[in-house]
């Protein structure tokens, strides 16, 4: 098929797509605590990931950012969830969600936040974007499946869905 062929009409939905990659040590779970002077989640502890540039690939993409965000390189990752989120009428985000495993603790942070391993049993007390809560537990949890899901807002409040 030729590249003639390839169109995006307007009016149809289209996304942008990231990653978020969660890096796993025994029982503990690597985040990044976003820069005070960030422009989306100040302060708050994230997954490592971003942007999915032209020319990459997921797992490429995947691979680039924790390595950018952290040093870390050579991790098997493993796709563990695929996630739709609506921001505008006709725009989202698609979300490619990782997990791998490192034994190395000592880490680089970088211009995008502070990195911390956190206590797996102690996530729900730590200043976590919203649906980080849920999600990293379902991560953690659902060894060697792929789940789908689909954020949207009603009424302002994050509405999570899973298949």
């Amino acid at each position: 098929m030729g590249k003639n062929k390839q169109k995006i009409l307007p009016g149809r939905y289209q996304v942008v797509p990231r990653t978020l990659i969660f890096i796993r040590n025994n029982d503990k779970v690597l985040l990044i605590k976003g820069a005070k002077d960030k422009k989306i989640w100040p302060g708050l502890y994230n997954g490592i990931g971003g942007h999915i540039e032209r020319g990459e690939d997921v797992l490429s993409a995947a691979h680039r950012e924790l390595f950018e965000e952290t040093g870390l390189k050579n991790i098997q990752l493993d796709l563990r969830a695929i996630i739709f989120i609506d921001v505008e009428e006709y725009q989202g985000i698609s979300m490619f969600v990782f997990l791998g495993n490192s034994d190395r603790k000592v880490l680089v942070s970088s211009e995008e936040g502070f990195l911390d391993w956190i206590k797996i049993d102690q996530i729900q007390n730590y200043p976590l974007v919203e649906d980080l809560y849920q999600l990293i537990t379902m991560v953690l949890s659902t060894e060697n499946t792929v789940q789908f899901g689909r954020y949207y807002y009603c009424d302002g409040q994050l509405v999570m869905e899973f298949i």
